[in-house]
């Protein structure tokens, strides 16, 4: 028999917290001449364009893509992993590391993709690693709780 009640439905949390970083735009970059969504894609031009004005992307980050899509799928796969504690605890401490890698990717192509920009942040999308990496952690706590009652209940047998 395997406890599986709040792990589950936490490594749910982080995984839906991961794909709104994933697929909504983080923010915005505005420069002299015009403006850029910046998400896990990459930066677009803003707008309509008008005249010569440049439209579709100005840039793919597709290495952010794949560290955002990634952080909400290994989450999911851990949810099924229920029979396998090890591996598990193994798939959220990575789904840990990517949901703060993607975090930081993000806050460095914020600031540092664009020379002389100023950035505008979506803190509702920003902080959905954070609360990824709490929900993972509390996952990790109930799964090694889980692990310990059950090793408790096969030595009484």
């Amino acid at each position: 028999m395997v406890i599986q009640r709040w792990q589950s439905l936490l490594l749910l949390a982080a995984a839906v917290a991961m794909a709104c970083f994933a697929f909504c735009t983080i923010g915005q970059i505005s420069t002299a001449d015009y403006s850029l969504a910046l998400s896990s894609l990459g930066f677009s031009y803003e707008g309509i364009p008008t005249g010569d004005a440049p439209s579709g992307w100005f840039q793919h980050t597709w290495y952010f893509f794949a560290v955002a899509v990634l952080g909400t799928i290994l989450p999911l796969s851990a949810i099924f992993m229920f029979k396998n504690f090890r591996l598990q605890k193994q798939l959220t401490i990575v789904s840990m590391l990517l949901s703060m890698a993607g975090f930081c990717i993000a806050l460095l192509l914020g600031y540092n993709a664009i020379d002389e920009s100023a950035v505008s942040w979506n803190y509702s999308v920003l902080c959905a690693p954070v609360i990824a990496v709490v929900a993972l952690w509390l996952a990790w706590r109930y799964i090694c709780r889980d692990q310990r009652l059950l090793a408790s209940t096969d030595r009484l047998r």
